[in-house]
């Protein structure tokens, strides 16, 4: 089981997030969106919206310092493990808390407001609850871990270490076998929301407006009413366009 779960799922994973994106690119473009109910209701978006995207770009930033960089560099760079793990769970505490408050509200605006209900397709509901589940068992094996509740179990020579063997193709799962189950839970509802990207509407993550900042002006000219009263009137193939 424990090869299965930490030696074989991670890249099934993989394969299903890289397939999926290649595929949604090649076949559908036109439904590579975000799907924004702005239109809808705005004031809660308002509010929302922030809350989760910049608490979700922290907390992915978290993530990779944990999983990527090994304790010998930041021992090298003399920040100790406590003091690592002391900036570790108060910056990761606040976007964690800031990200589940902005989807908490996003998720209640999605169930209250009848037309946003309306426009939320099925895959919103088991992308949502996977979304949900990861977040509140991360800020959950923060609060273990921090508070001593795990054994005093140190991730970063665990998890951190079966991650990185991930990528040199030897995935040393043993190292997960030990680790506490909110952990494993968490690792796990990870995992499946990765496979579920390509598929739901997180892949507009994928996207950046670039061309934005090469594009020409969009230009908006007023019409003037004196001069729309003396224009004579418009042949019938000019007024489709």
């Amino acid at each position: 089981m424990d090869l299965l779960l930490w030696g074989v799922l991670p890249y099934v994973s993989i394969a299903l997030l890289v397939a999926g994106t290649a595929w949604r690119a090649r076949y559908d473009q036109f439904g590579w969106t975000t799907r924004s109910s702005q239109s809808h209701e705005s004031r809660l978006l308002r509010i929302g919206s922030p809350l989760f995207h910049f608490g979700m770009l922290f907390v992915v930033v978290g993530h990779v310092v944990g999983l990527l960089i090994p304790m010998d560099w930041t021992d090298a760079l003399g920040l100790s493990d406590h003091a690592y793990h002391l900036l570790a769970v108060s910056t990761g505490a606040v976007a964690g808390v800031a990200a589940a408050a902005g989807i908490g509200i996003l998720v209640y605006r999605r169930f209250t407001v009848p037309a946003v209900r309306r426009a939320t397709l099925r895959g919103d509901h088991l992308m949502y609850t996977f979304l949900l589940g990861a977040m509140t068992l991360g800020l959950m094996a923060t609060f273990l871990n921090s508070t001593g509740q795990t054994g005093g179990y140190n991730y970063r020579a665990g998890i951190s270490i079966w991650f990185r063997s991930l990528f040199t193709l030897t995935p040393d799962y043993a190292l997960m076998a030990g680790a506490p189950l909110v952990f494993k839970l968490h690792v796990l509802f990870g995992l499946t929301l990765f496979a579920l990207i390509p598929y739901s509407r997180l892949v507009h993550m994928f996207s950046a407006p670039l061309k934005y900042l090469v594009r020409p002006y969009v230009v908006y000219r007023r019409r003037d009413p004196r001069q729309q009263a003396n224009r004579p009137p418009r042949r019938g193939w000019e007024r489709l366009s």
